[in-house]
């Protein structure tokens, strides 16, 4: 019973830290830039990986690395930028609905790109998961005519990116662990993340109070919102399906409303209404057979 179920608990799991991701991302644009904030987001994930689990880059086979950097750079260093970015004009929960686009676009890429089998309930469960995004979508942009939604489109690209890595992973690196996939990930990330944060002017402003008040909040980001959530990450679609991992992001916008209300964010009536659904189209698209 333990081991059908274990699925759902790193689901529930990610959801929680990535549901409040979000709102650090938020708080650490507060003294820093997206380019310093995506950057040391990197570095700490990087910093911590390598510490845990560096002798497990020894078990990265050769022919394996090019699809280790693939990985590294569609499943982290893009999309940490194009978050950040788009959290200058978009609420955080609003950023982390756009996300859920995510396993519908792991299905479609998934499909016609790799060669991967689905199921007709994986496809009602995304499609009814989508629908329930689109209630949160469409009230959000009602309720916050001041922001920019033309920056929604770079969660869409950080969404295809995330596609993209969970196929990269079922279906070339299933044979390494998590933390071999983490570590191999990160180490390769690590200089050009460097790269990007000095050429920002970082190293003239590190010192100012409002850097490292919002560096806090990364550091947590980086080490438990990216280096162990991916560990986790990794281990969901190796134990599961590319499409139920991928549906953790429907979960994110629940958990980043209720943070996004402690700091005074707006939830509609319809936005409990889409989250309810999403709900719904989650656990449709778990039921696969021998997932």
């Amino acid at each position: 019973m333990f081991a059908k179920n274990i699925k759902w608990i790193f689901l529930i799991i990610l959801s929680l830290i990535w549901g409040s991701s979000f709102i650090l991302i938020k708080k650490g644009l507060i003294g820093l830039t997206p380019l310093q904030l995506g950057s040391l987001r990197i570095i700490f994930a990087a910093v911590f990986l390598l510490a845990i689990g560096h002798k497990t880059l020894l078990k990265i086979p050769q022919n394996q690395w090019k699809y280790i950097v693939l990985t590294a750079f569609f499943g982290t260093f893009i999309p940490a930028y194009l978050f950040a970015i788009a959290e200058t004009q978009l609420d955080s929960s609003i950023t982390a609905i756009l996300n859920s686009l995510t396993p519908l676009n792991t299905l479609v890429l998934g499909v016609l790109a790799f060669g991967l089998g689905v199921q007709r309930n994986q496809i009602m469960g995304v499609v009814i998961g989508l629908a329930g995004s689109a209630l949160l979508i469409l009230s959000g942009a009602n309720n916050h005519p001041e922001q920019n939604y033309y920056y929604a489109f770079l969660v869409i690209i950080a969404s295809l990116c995330y596609a993209a890595n969970v196929n990269l992973i079922k279906k070339y690196l299933s044979d390494l662990s998590p933390l071999t996939i983490s570590t191999g990930n990160f180490t390769v990330l690590l200089l050009p993340s460097l790269i990007v944060l000095f050429s920002t002017g970082f190293s003239e402003v590190w010192s100012s109070g409002s850097v490292q008040n919002a560096m806090l909040y990364i550091l947590i980001l980086g080490v438990i919102g990216t280096g162990v959530a991916n560990i986790l990450f990794f281990k969901l679609i190796q134990i599961s399906s590319p499409v139920f991992a991928t549906s953790v992001t429907y979960l994110i916008p629940i958990v980043a409303f209720f943070w996004g209300l402690l700091d005074h964010e707006k939830l509609t009536p319809i936005q409990y209404m889409g989250a309810f659904i999403i709900l719904i189209g989650v656990y449709i698209s778990a039921q696969k057979k021998n997932s």
